[in-house]
């Protein structure tokens, strides 16, 4: 979104139901409607990155340096085309850390690989759910050339399915890196220079996930996503049950901003892509095709775009501009993560098969739940 609005004729299409982006919108901080409002209470999406960046921002001047550095970096990059990105696709190795108070939120295996398959289509832009773009759109659907896949040797150099359970003392967290803490009642990261580390857990308040941006703490790097919005079977939960919440906090961890700018309703901010429409706020549930606002008409709000807040099944989209940022990051200041693809997937039932053992105490994984060395750069 650089301002200005987008071009050809309107399609009709896009979803149904009112678009909640065209209302004053009356929902609670956790993202339900007030008795009163005049609407049925529903789930609104909520993303805890932008705070954390926020918090980052003011406490950290290596934090706002290193920022600003990317920035550059990725204007470079940008500005020097399609010469500079790496060849053919980008492997990232994903560690999933399950991190469970109770034996529902100690998802199974189909349910954090079902989330890995979902990360795959979507960043290569073969979801079959891509069909809802209206024509008008469809021209700007990218695929990002980046793959993801669990990590099959931890950090000691031993094979390893890229899953690691731990039960823990605390009920839920928030977006202050807890679950990323073994002292806090979660789990040390893996090295946050080798593996993209995805910690899911029960996030409070209505949050459905966060991320880091690049250039932050290496102890805290990585991505958080509560488990009722984590893959798309298990304790995934309507409307956040199609793994778009990782999707979209991965976009996060590989340098995209919000699809509106974060400047709340106003039409001044900027996502630093130039082929997304300007937009006036986030948009929320179904929107209707087309959502017009900051006088991007005919096609309005591309609220098909997975850094929008619709619900699950309306995202189904990364746009040129945006492929090219993460590639950029990928390209630069995430440069180590990237691997070679993977010969042979591990097999999931060695983390998840036998006998569950009694839970350990607070803060102390139980015999199933060893976890790898915590390792940090």
């Amino acid at each position: 979104m650089d301002g200005a609005t987008s071009g050809a004729g309107a399609v009709s299409g896009g979803g149904a139901g009112a678009a909640p982006g065209s209302q004053q919108d009356t929902r609670d901080p956790d993202g339900r409607t007030p008795s009163g409002a005049g609407n049925e209470e529903s789930p609104r999406r909520r993303c805890a990155t932008m705070p954390v960046h926020h918090r980052l921002m003011a406490e950290s001047l290596e934090y706002r340096q290193a920022r600003a550095r990317i920035e550059n970096l990725t204007r470079t990059f940008l500005a020097q085309g399609d010469a500079t990105r790496f060849p053919g696709v980008a492997h990232i190795p994903v560690v999933v850390h399950v991190v469970h108070n109770t034996d529902a939120q100690d998802i199974s295996d189909d349910q954090v690989l079902s989330q890995i398959d979902v990360l795959n289509r979507d960043f290569r832009a073969t979801n079959p759910d891509v069909s809802l773009v209206p024509p008008a759109f469809a021209p700007l659907i990218a695929d990002s050339r980046i793959e993801f896949s669990l990590a099959t040797t931890d950090p000691a150099g031993e094979p390893t399915t890229g899953i690691t359970r731990t039960r823990t003392h605390k009920t839920s967290f928030s977006f202050d890196d807890d679950v990323k803490r073994t002292s806090a009642g979660g789990v040390d990261p893996w090295p946050t220079d080798r593996y993209l580390n995805m910690w899911v857990c029960r996030l409070s308040g209505g949050l459905l996930g966060y991320a880091q941006f690049p250039g932050g703490p290496a102890d805290t790097d990585g991505v958080v996503v509560t488990h009722s919005a984590f893959g798309t079977t298990g304790t995934a939960a309507p409307p956040f049950h199609l793994g778009r919440t990782a999707t979209h906090e991965v976009g996060h961890y590989l340098n995209l901003f919000h699809i509106w700018g974060d400047d709340d309703s106003g039409c001044g901010g900027s996502d630093e892509v130039d082929d997304t429409p300007n937009q006036g706020g986030e948009n929320t549930g179904v929107p209707v095709f087309p959502h017009v606002t900051c006088g991007n008409g005919p096609n309005g709000d591309l609220f098909y775009d997975y850094m929008d807040y619709s619900d699950d099944e309306v995202l189904v989209m990364f746009t040129h501009g945006q492929a090219a940022r993460m590639e950029g990051c990928l390209d630069t200041v995430r440069s180590s993560l990237v691997q070679a693809a993977p010969s042979t997937p591990p097999d999931p039932a060695v983390a998840h098969g036998g006998t569950e053992q009694p839970a350990a105490a607070a803060g102390v994984p139980s015999q199933r739940e060893q976890r790898a060395p915590a390792a940090r750069r």
